[in-house]
């Protein structure tokens, strides 16, 4: 064939020049544009528990999420079998899973492929979860940050003062924003929009991406993935998040956290969304001093259809047990479910429908479930 009036000898000339140049920019480029591989790794408490030492990942094709998975991806898949998958949306929809780092790692070194969203940026997250952990965490029981530092909770006499300063600069805004609408042809004061760094959709494309590496020979997923066992799991805002691609026919399992939407809207989802449901959810609240125990338990009681489980810890209020070593109780709980939903391990069931067995792992909790034949 001969193109703009040229041979087709200079054509295919042409041809070869552009895959030469393409593959000398391939080789330049490393992992970042041609079969992307990690392109940095790093190790938190010795790997986890589990029987897969696990690592923090970055991948340059990958930029705006953080990959927890086993090390060693084809000697984990020799003994585990292909590794499902777990989606997760963070705690105030935030860009960063800094703060659920043991937790996350922990359930990877269990043979599971977490993709959280957010790079992972420890020194900007920390110093603005500082403030948040400060108002958040139950009265007498300090938070331990990523990094160490101990964040005590605001006793209720500096919350007072906290919320007394906050109406107060409403006040003012109200009264500046009056002043301003009295000025003969003065504009509208404009109304701040409340924006979120993440949305619901970054899951799937998550999941997008893996998918393409999972059927990618130039991948390290290629063929590791088992792309029929994926659960989404999200805390407190990350599990409306969680909650609002549950209706995607490839999510097999859904873990909501510290979170549930009853009457409210979040992230754009709302309670329709539950009647979207297809697959089985489990929902761990955090007690009385947890802000979402009340959405949570709506929730269970609105869905209809699909097997559910709520567990109440009781006391653990919203943060859960995610800053504690390997993820604490919250981890033990959540590798439970999944090795019960994603790996057919259905002994694990016990744990969650029955108390007296969950209570020999977790005093005190409960847990009430529905739609289990």
């Amino acid at each position: 064939m001969i193109f703009g009036g040229g041979s087709s000898e200079v054509t295919i000339q042409r041809t070869y020049n552009m895959k030469k140049s393409l593959f000398i920019l391939c080789l330049l480029a490393g992992s970042l544009w041609c079969g992307a591989q990690t392109s940095r790794t790093m190790t938190v408490e010795d790997g986890g528990t589990g029987l897969y030492h696990s690592v923090i990942v970055g991948d340059a094709s990958l930029p705006d999420f953080t990959i927890y998975r086993p090390a060693d991806l084809k000697a984990a898949v020799e003994k585990n079998g292909k590794l499902p998958v777990i989606l997760y949306g963070n705690g105030a929809c935030m860009n960063s899973s800094v703060e659920a780092r043991y937790f996350l790692n922990e359930i990877a070194s269990h043979g599971y492929v977490v993709v959280a969203i957010g790079p992972y940026n420890e020194a900007d997250f920390i110093a603005h979860w500082k403030d948040v952990m400060k108002t958040m965490a139950p009265s007498g029981k300090p938070v331990v940050l990523a990094n160490g530092e101990v964040v005590k909770p605001m006793t209720e006499a500096e919350k007072a003062e906290m919320m007394k300063a906050m109406q107060a600069q409403r006040e003012a805004e109200q009264k500046a924003a009056a002043r301003s609408r009295s000025k003969k042809n003065a504009p509208a004061p404009e109304v701040p929009v409340e924006r979120r760094p993440t949305n619901p959709r970054q899951l799937l494309q998550a999941l997008d991406w893996l998918t393409d590496r999972n059927a990618d020979a130039a991948s390290e997923y290629y063929h590791m993935l088992d792309l029929e066992k994926v659960s989404v799991m999200g805390q407190s805002c990350g599990g409306a998040q969680a909650l609002g691609v549950t209706h995607d026919p490839r999510i097999a399992s859904a873990i909501i956290l510290n979170s549930g939407i009853a009457d409210m809207s979040m992230q754009g989802v709302d309670k329709r969304q539950l009647a979207n449901l297809h697959s089985p959810m489990l929902y761990i609240v955090g007690g009385d001093e947890d802000m979402a125990t009340p959405n949570g338990t709506k929730d269970f009681n609105n869905i209809q259809g699909v097997p559910v489980v709520l567990l109440n810890t009781g006391v653990d209020g919203h943060e859960g047990s995610y800053y504690e070593t390997h993820g604490g109780k919250y981890a033990q709980a959540v590798i439970k479910w999944l090795d019960w939903q994603m790996k057919g391990k259905v002994a694990n069931a016990a744990f969650f429908l029955d108390e007296a067995v969950l209570n020999l792992t977790c005093p005190g909790w409960t847990t009430i479930n529905k739609n289990f034949q």
